[in-house]
């Protein structure tokens, strides 16, 4: 009793005793015998029939089952909530919850929300993003938990370690009755309002602990909604053996998210993280197996939302593919969004779409709304800038891998669906300094630094749908060297600028309102547009591989000097139409700092024999598909 007297009091030492005041007298024993409250539902959609000005505002405090910084006690993990005050007169409201690292840090949204208590009295006046200002008046609670380490909550971030991935299932627990609860002054605090279904969602950091959360198999979970979320951390700082994010990140991270105040306290934590972290070599170990939420997806129980930039540079889309394909063997009810901005929030990009398609994903999944969301088509992908196609699953069903052949040429090689007939070598220097720009421009200009395979102009759109897969059969003169492959469209086109600034979307000063208001949290958000550009290329996707990794991602095997392996690796996953006239280029070079990746400096003589090198697409239709287009 004494231990958890004394972490409470650490806990909560900073907020004013005013946030104890937050749950109200008990329901009269008239209010109990009156019919309980309950939700509208009107054109197959909950209606906005309860108050947002007047919802219910507590924070409450879990003692989770870790000690993330090593001080002898549980962290305690600290959330903020918001619900219906029809809650108190027997209202049962599921909870829509946001768990993040960046409440008070980098902040959320296009509009850098951060938690707000303008009034110093321990509850939040200001709360980040749409989803309680617009779900509250549905009849849903919303939650904003702060992952261990950061904002409210006790301990240090571990960057996709086990705290991370176990914050949010405290709350859960306490939801469902499984875990003791506390207001501010440390008096005991119960969810008799939950309905017992909770939806997860959130961008980035917040996308990848809602996978996490769901990857524990908790019970009372029902869905989870990432976007853009980080499923393998490994993937997120390595490629096939090759560092994309050195300088110890996952240490550099967990210091971003920790408030200034607490850097130098959770100084051992990220000294811990850099230390393990391998990034000496690149290679896969325990310490990236334990932030893998792709090899635990036979645990997830909860329906699964993704949303995922297909032009996403930061969190690459192959955390997307890997979590989707895991899930998709276990049979996990499943939907997807593939735009064609980069690291960008629906509600940036396709507004109310997705505020129209998001309130009956819930409806459904936690208010049990039969509206028929389940049985329209699974895959929602953006063509050109704001067309969107659907698809019943994803890869688009027909797809089928096709070999594409590299071969010799005038110039610049070619492409073709046999391979040469007789053996035929491209050799070429690795420079670790060669940009992205060099290696995809002028593609019929020889170069010692790169080769080039070019398909004659299509005749017939080629469309691919999944995760190409490359074969290069070659030696190198020196012990260490790198790969990279682009694959690239060359022809003229309007594309969604997903390079410049905003990654694909304008910013615009004009603001549009979703849902209800308070004096301090009006729900209004700057509108955007779709930004595009007319350009003669765009890179599809691209791929890197240490060559030391060519056995396996775990260890590192030097080359033997002019000796010649089968290197295989995969390029980023994609949905990409090829259009009729253009022309398929794949770039073969050695370092590829603007994947990005780490380079190596032995500047190896590479040379790749033809006959056994691939490129394996996934087209539409397959090899005849690709035939037909003149490949």
């Amino acid at each position: 009793m004494r231990r958890n007297a004394r972490l409470w009091r650490i806990a909560v030492a900073v907020l004013p005793v005013a946030a104890v005041a937050v749950l109200g007298p008990a329901p009269s024993a008239l209010a109990q015998q009156q019919t309980a409250p309950s939700i509208v539902v009107s054109d197959g959609v909950t209606q906005p029939v309860f108050g947002y000005a007047d919802a219910i505002r507590e924070r409450v405090f879990v003692e989770s089952t870790f000690d993330s910084d090593g001080d002898g006690l549980r962290d305690v993990i600290a959330f903020d909530i918001m619900r219906p005050k029809a809650t108190e007169n027997g209202l049962k409201a599921p909870v829509v919850m946001d768990a993040s690292p960046y409440y008070s840090t980098v902040c959320r949204g296009n509009d850098s929300q951060c938690k707000q208590d303008f009034d110093g009295d321990g509850l939040l006046d200001l709360w980040p993003l749409f989803y309680d200002n617009y779900f509250v008046p549905r009849g849903y609670a919303v939650i904003l938990l702060d992952m261990a380490g950061t904002n409210k909550s006790t301990g240090c971030p571990t960057t996709g370690g086990a705290a991370d991935n176990l914050s949010a299932k405290m709350a859960i627990n306490w939801l469902n009755g499984r875990a003791v609860g506390r207001d501010a002054a440390g008096r005991t605090v119960k969810a008799s309002w939950h309905n017992g279904k909770t939806g997860m969602i959130g961008k980035s950091y917040d996308g990848a602990l809602a996978m996490a959360t769901a990857a524990t198999g908790v019970s009372g979970l029902s869905t989870i909604v990432p976007i853009g979320g980080v499923a393998e951390w490994y993937d997120y700082t390595r490629s096939n053996g090759l560092v994309t994010r050195g300088n110890h990140y996952q240490s550099s991270l967990s210091n971003t998210v920790t408030d200034p105040d607490r850097r130098a306290y959770c100084k051992p934590v990220r000294d811990a993280l850099a230390a393990d972290d391998g990034d000496a070599t690149g290679d896969y170990s325990s310490f990236w197996n334990e932030r893998s939420y792709v090899k635990k997806a036979d645990k997830v129980k909860a329906s699964v939302f993704m949303i995922h930039g297909l032009n996403d540079n930061n969190v690459k889309p192959d955390h997307m593919s890997k979590f989707w394909y895991a899930i998709a063997e276990h049979n996990v009810p499943r939907k997807l969004w593939l735009p064609q901005v980069g690291h960008v929030d629906p509600f940036d990009f396709r507004r109310a779409e997705w505020v129209r398609t998001l309130h009956r994903w819930f409806d459904f999944w936690l208010q049990d709304v039969p509206n028929g969301i389940m049985d329209e088509d699974q895959v929602d992908i953006e063509r050109a800038a704001d067309v969107w196609e659907t698809h019943t699953s994803w890869p688009v069903p027909g797809t089928a891998d096709t070999e594409v052949f590299l071969k010799t040429g005038p110039n610049a090689g070619s492409l073709g669906l046999v391979p040469v007939a007789r053996p035929a070598t491209g050799t070429f220097q690795d420079t670790p300094s060669q940009s992205q720009t060099t290696m995809v421009t002028n593609p019929t200009t020889v170069s010692a630094n790169r080769l080039v395979f070019l398909s004659e102009p299509l005749s017939a759109p080629l469309h691919i749908s999944g995760t190409p897969t490359v074969r290069l059969r070659a030696s190198a003169d020196q012990a260490d060297t790198n790969f990279g492959v682009i694959l690239v469209d060359y022809g003229r086109a309007e594309r969604v600028a997903h390079t410049q600034s905003g990654e694909g979307i304008t910013t615009l000063t004009t603001k549009d309102c979703w849902g209800g208001s308070s004096p301090t949290d009006d729900g209004c958000f700057r509108q955007t547009t779709k930004r595009v550009a007319t350009t003669d290329y765009e890179v599809v996707t691209k791929g890197v591989l240490d060559a030391l990794n060519r056995q396996s991602v775990r260890n590192t095997v030097p080359l033997a000097p002019g000796a010649t392996y089968n290197f295989d690796f995969p390029l980023l996953p994609e949905d990409y139409v090829f259009e009729a006239g253009h022309q398929i280029g794949v770039i073969v070079v050695g370092s590829y700092s603007g994947y990005p990746s780490q380079v190596v400096q032995t500047r190896a003589n590479i040379e790749v024999a033809l006959k056994s090198s691939k490129v394996t697409l996934p087209v539409v239709g397959g090899a005849a598909a690709a035939h037909a287009a003149g490949l």
